[in-house]
């Protein structure tokens, strides 16, 4: 399971995170531990009043233990997998709480532990963390047969599409998902061998090539936002400008932004309201049955829990009669016939916990395998979304653009496309059919409308 820590303090905004069942289907408070309080809040805050002893700010560490989506793990994994991580930060009989989150399908836990050491009143020193955690993830990979992701395997094969919280701002102010414009502009990159079919390929999707102030080069899409190309393609400015030539040639920002214009804009800004309203009404209704289906959860979950304890409370009132009082328990004792049906009892209330445990864990796994399949409805309507979208943005410019300057575009509009530019075939046209021989590589393209 990939496994995410860090040190931190705000124990009070730690505690909502971990109870927040709004963005969340499923809370379950697993474990507290170690702490005079029984509530997550009031041990976190325990834990910051004992901080106040030192001059440690960073007084809780805290890790996230996300196993594979398809996979049914259950709470003994999770209870193992935090063991080894104890063991690997020294943080062994520590406080803690362990939290479990459910959502879309998956569930995942959290786990906090207090830093400070009551006995010496000081921090226990965590260093090299993130080696250690990623050292425990690829065992925990190994040892369940699940398949690592490559980034896990080698540093050098990590997902190119991991984003930065300001790039998923800027993602989401533009409605489109920040996966979705890094995949689209390195496309882009793919498939283009020089700076102009690299502007061509772009404004095919919705974005103009421009000179960054500081940047570079930049990609501009309809609605002003400003992408940094050596970030979104992982490229150094050198290796882009060995391809893209100098940026001098390119419009600045200001001009980009002034060449698409408001016309553009506020056309784009019409067509994306009704496609966002349909797209609004056909998530609607898989949206009710998420909220039916996690409120039923929710009801089964609590319809167990109370048939569970009133079970444990009738087997306890029957191993309870068990034991005599007055003269014959005194009696029991002294023929150790006591003894005997006391071991009796806590062999038969440990098997009932376990069987109470296994039963929730069953419920769970049902739950979330009927929550995994809405889900990957959602999936699909999404990403059939995204690509509407996309279609969308792509078709506004080209509307918009002046005949004068789709004249002045033979890279795109006129033809004169290069095979090697959109990675054609030289025997290929682009509808895939062969070109009869002695016919000239460079097609005429008609523009599409």
């Amino acid at each position: 399971m990939i496994l995410k820590g860090n040190a931190r303090g705000g124990g009070r905004q730690m505690a909502a995170h971990l109870l927040n069942g709004m963005q969340n289907e499923h809370v379950t408070v697993h474990q507290v531990r170690g702490f005079l309080a029984t509530t997550v809040r009031s041990a976190l805050e325990e834990a910051y009043a004992l901080a106040q002893g030192t001059q440690c700010q960073q007084y809780l560490y805290s890790v996230s233990l996300n196993p594979p989506r398809d996979r049914d793990v259950p709470i003994e994994a999770f209870e193992k997998a935090l063991k080894e991580i104890e063991e690997k930060l020294g943080l062994t009989d520590q406080p803690r709480v362990v939290v479990f989150h459910e959502k879309d399908g998956r569930r995942h836990a959290h786990c906090v532990w207090s830093r400070i050491d009551a006995q010496e009143m000081k921090a226990v020193n965590i260093a090299f963390d993130r080696r250690k955690l990623q050292s425990v993830s690829r065992a925990l990979f190994i040892e369940y047969g699940w398949t690592m992701p490559r980034g896990l395997m080698n540093p050098a094969h990590r997902n190119p599409l991991n984003f930065t919280r300001a790039e998923w701002q800027q993602a989401a102010r533009t409605g489109r998902s920040a996966s979705a414009i890094k995949a689209c502009l390195q496309e882009c990159w793919a498939v283009a061998d020089s700076a102009k079919a690299f502007a061509a390929v772009l404004e095919e999707r919705g974005f103009l090539l421009a000179r960054g102030d500081r940047r570079g080069f930049i990609a501009v899409d309809v609605y002003g936002e400003v992408f940094s190309l050596s970030r979104q393609l992982g490229l150094k400015a050198k290796d882009l400008a060995k391809r893209l030539g100098s940026p001098e040639s390119l419009p600045s920002v200001a001009e980009a932004k002034e060449k698409l214009g408001a016309q553009v804009r506020s056309l784009f800004e019409t067509y994306r309201a009704e496609l966002q309203k349909t797209h609004e009404q056909e998530l609607r209704p898989l949206l009710r049955i998420k909220t039916t289906m996690t409120e039923q959860h929710r009801k089964d979950r609590a319809a167990q829990k109370a048939f569970q304890e009133k079970r444990w409370n009738e087997e306890q009132a029957v191993r309870a009669s068990r034991i005599r009082r007055g003269f014959k328990g005194l009696w029991d004792k002294l023929t150790f016939k006591y003894w005997t049906i006391r071991k009796q009892n806590e062999k038969e209330a440990w098997q009932g916990h376990v069987r109470d445990r296994s039963e929730r864990q069953e419920l769970i796994e049902a739950q979330l395998d009927r929550r995994q399949k809405l889900q990957t409805e959602f999936g699909e309507m999404r990403k059939r979304h995204e690509e509407e979208t996309q279609k969308l943005m792509a078709d506004i410019v080209k509307i918009a653009t002046p005949e004068r300057e789709r004249d002045a575009k033979p890279e795109v509009f006129r033809g004169k496309i290069k095979e090697a530019d959109l990675g054609i075939s030289p025997l290929e046209t682009r509808s895939g059919r062969p070109e009869r021989s002695g016919r000239r590589k460079n097609v005429d393209y008609e523009q599409e409308t």
